[in-house]
């Protein structure tokens, strides 16, 4: 059974899955956008957990607990600055979506939510960074271990970039 996959627009800190990614920072201490709105919600106790870390590496994640959020987990991937895609940001975006994936199969996640990774103050082109979302979730769903997964875009530029990534891909949404 493969996984099905959502695009909605949607405020990820009320989403009730079992994971939700964070488009963090390497500090893993708060930032503005996503990361903001997530470390708000979750309350202190995530920051906390998140000054034991020492840190992220841009392509790589780290796992906490959801704390005050309806996810069990929050899932801290840090994306890439664009900087004209020359720089391995197109590898490192993959990376990322990889990642969570792996972290949230060795936790038993069953429904995973995300956000547009690095297409904040980071700068990613969305059409860019949408269809290195949608492509590495498809393959990374294949195996059907992952039930639900939600792209939660937050204004409407973002889902209609997404929407038109999954019909390029030829996506069954």
């Amino acid at each position: 059974m493969n996984s099905a996959i959502e695009i909605i627009q949607a405020d990820i800190t009320t989403l009730k899955v079992d994971a939700i990614v964070n488009a963090a920072n390497t500090s893993l201490l708060g930032g503005g956008g996503v990361d903001g709105a997530i470390h708000r919600a979750a309350g202190p106790e995530l920051l906390a957990e998140c000054r034991t870390l020492s840190g992220c590496k841009t392509g790589e994640c780290k796992i906490t607990k959801g704390y005050r959020l309806p996810a069990r987990f929050v899932i801290h991937a840090v994306g890439p600055v664009w900087h004209g895609g020359n720089r391995g940001e197109p590898e490192l975006l993959r990376s990322c979506y990889r990642n969570s994936f792996r972290l949230a199969r060795l936790n038993d996640v069953k429904s995973i939510a995300f956000p547009a990774i690095s297409c904040g103050v980071y700068g990613y082109p969305l059409p860019e960074a949408a269809r290195i979302a949608l492509s590495t979730a498809r393959d990374e769903a294949a195996d059907g271990r992952i039930e639900r997964i939600v792209f939660a875009l937050f204004d409407g530029g973002a889902l209609k970039a997404y929407q038109e990534a999954a019909a390029e891909l030829n996506l069954d949404l």
